[in-house]
C-alpha cells in the first residue's frame, strides 16, 4: 500500500492518504497524533483526507513536518459517487439483470434511463464499472500545499477518534492478590490504520476543541493476547516524558474502523495488599452508629496509569472502581461498598469545656469510643479516620495542628467485638 501511494504521489505530485493507509499513531486518553508520511515531486502537494478523518479531527491542529510550505487552502471536494454524474452507471432491474443509465445527479441519486425517462434510485441498485471506494457518497476534504521545492514529510493532525485507556484487574485470595491491566485502543472512526509505530501515553493532556461524539453502534472488540500470535505486539515502557507516562508498542497491528484493540499491559507486583472494613468521616459531637465499608490498600512496584479496577475475590467478582494516576510505591486505597457483617457504635463524651468572659467556648475535651461488632466467622481489622476542623488539634495528648485527621484501628476477632477510644481536643482560642 505504501509503494502504491507513493506511486500516486509520483504520477499526481499529491499525496493521498486513503481509507487504510500507513500511520504512526500517538495515543493520548481523549485524543491521538495521527503521523503519516508524504512525498511530493513538485511545487505543490495536494493531500486527500476521507471524510472519516475529518469527522474526529480537531480543528486547527492539521501540520506539515519536514516540509517548509508558503501557503495552505483547504477546500471541500465532491464525493466519488459526484464525479461520475454525466457518466454511465447501471441499475439493477427486479427481475436482477442489468439496465445501463446515466447519473445526473449524485446528492437525490437521479438517473435517466435509455429511454429518456428520469427517476431515482436507490444506491444498492446501483452498478459500477470500477469498485467504489467506502462512503461514496461522502464528500473529500483536500489540503494543497504551496512548496518552495520537493521533498518528504510527515502530516500529522490531531483526532478524537483513537483513544485508549488501561483497565484492571485484582485477582485476590487468602494467599495474596496479583494486579494485571489490559490496555484498550478504541477507534470510533470509519476508518482503518495501517498502524506502523504506535506509543501510548498516560497523564493529564487537555487540547481544545469539541468531544468526540458517542458512535451510534456499539464498537466491535478485537482481542489480541500476547500468545495468540508472534507477530502481537507487546506494551514496553519509555519512561517519564514531562510529567507523563509513556509505553511504545513493539510491533505494527491493524487498527480496524469502528474496533477496540486489547493488548496485555501491565503486571506489577505488589508490594503492599491490605484487606479491611473502613469508616472515613467527619467528627462529630454526635452519636452514630452504622456499617463499616470493604476497603482494599495496594502498592506496585511500577507507576500506575488511572482507569477501571475489577477486584476478584477466589475468582468471584466483589467490585468494580477506578485508580488515578498513581507514582510506583504510592499507597491506592478504595472502597467497594458496605459491609453488613461488620458493624460499628460511636460514642462522645464531652470531658470538660473551657471559655472565656464572654461565654464563648475555646476549647473543649472529648472523648469518642468505638465499639465494633464482627458477625464474619474470621476476624477483621477495623480502620476508622475522622477529619476535624479545628485551629489546634490534640489527639490522645500529641498536638495535631491545624485540621487534624483521627485515626483509630483495631482487631475485631471472629463472630466477636471491640473496643477503643481516643481523647480530641478542639482548641479555639486566640493563644
Amino acid at each position: 500500500m505504501k509503494s502504491l501511494m507513493k506511486s500516486m504521489l509520483t504520477l499526481a505530485l499529491a499525496a493521498t492518504l486513503g481509507a487504510a493507509s500507513a500511520a504512526e499513531l500517538r495515543i493520548y486518553p481523549s485524543f491521538s497524533e495521527v503521523r503519516e508520511p508524504v512525498q511530493a515531486t513538485g511545487s505543490t502537494l495536494t493531500v486527500t483526507l476521507p471524510e472519516a478523518a475529518w469527522a474526529g479531527l480537531i480543528p486547527g491542529t492539521l501540520d506539515l513536518d519536514g516540509l517548509r510550505f508558503s501557503a495552505a487552502v483547504q477546500r471541500q471536494e465532491v464525493g466519488w459517487l459526484a464525479s461520475l454524474e454525466g457518466k454511465r452507471v447501471y441499475v439493477k432491474r427486479t427481475d436482477g439483470s442489468a439496465e445501463p443509465a446515466t447519473l445526473v445527479r449524485a446528492r437525490d441519486l437521479l438517473v435517466r434511463d435509455a429511454q429518456g425517462r428520469y427517476r431515482t434510485v436507490r444506491f444498492e441498485d446501483l452498478i459500477f464499472d470500477v469498485l467504489p471506494p467506502p462512503n461514496p457518497q461522502a464528500p473529500t476534504q483536500t489540503l494543497t500545499f504551496t512548496l518552495p521545492q520537493p521533498g518528504s514529510g510527515t502530516l500529522s493532525y490531531l483526532t478524537r477518534a483513537v483513544t485508549w485507556t488501561p483497565r484492571y484487574t485484582l485477582e485476590a485470595s487468602a494467599g495474596g492478590a496479583q494486579l494485571s491491566a489490559l490496555a484498550d485502543i478504541r477507534n470510533q472512526a470509519d476508518l482503518a490504520y495501517d498502524v506502523k509505530g504506535a506509543e501510548l501515553y498516560a497523564g493529564d493532556v487537555n487540547v481544545q476543541g469539541p468531544p468526540m461524539p458517542a458512535p451510534y453502534m456499539s464498537a466491535r472488540a478485537e482481542v489480541i493476547a500476547g500468545s495468540a500470535a508472534d507477530a502481537a505486539p507487546k506494551i514496553n515502557s519509555l519512561g517519564e516524558l514531562r510529567g507523563l507516562y509513556r509505553y511504545a508498542l513493539s510491533a505494527p497491528f491493524m487498527l480496524p474502523a469502528n474496533s477496540t484493540v486489547t493488548l496485555p499491559f501491565l503486571t506489577p507486583k505488589l508490594t503492599l495488599f491490605e484487606r479491611y472494613a473502613g469508616l472515613n468521616t467527619y467528627f462529630t459531637p454526635q452519636n452514630m452508629s452504622g456499617t463499616l465499608s470493604r476497603f482494599y490498600r495496594l502498592k506496585a512496584d511500577q507507576r500506575l496509569p488511572g482507569g477501571s479496577l475489577i477486584v476478584r475475590e477466589e475468582g468471584r467478582i466483589v467490585g468494580q472502581t477506578s485508580i488515578s494516576e498513581t507514582p510506583q510505591g504510592e499507597e491506592v486505597e478504595f472502597n467497594l461498598g458496605s459491609d453488613p457483617d461488620v458493624r460499628y457504635t460511636r460514642t462522645v463524651q464531652i470531658l470538660s469545656t473551657d471559655r472565656n468572659a464572654q461565654g464563648n467556648v475555646l476549647r473543649t475535651t472529648y472523648r469518642v469510643t468505638y465499639t465494633f461488632e464482627n458477625s464474619k466467622d474470621r476476624p477483621v481489622r477495623a480502620e476508622v479516620t475522622e477529619q476535624i476542623n479545628g485551629r489546634r488539634i490534640l489527639i490522645d495528648g500529641v498536638a495535631k495542628g491545624q485540621n487534624a485527621a483521627a485515626e483509630l484501628r483495631v482487631d475485631v476477632p471472629a463472630n466477636g467485638k471491640a473496643t477503643k477510644s481516643l481523647t480530641v481536643i478542639i482548641d479555639n482560642s486566640e493563644q
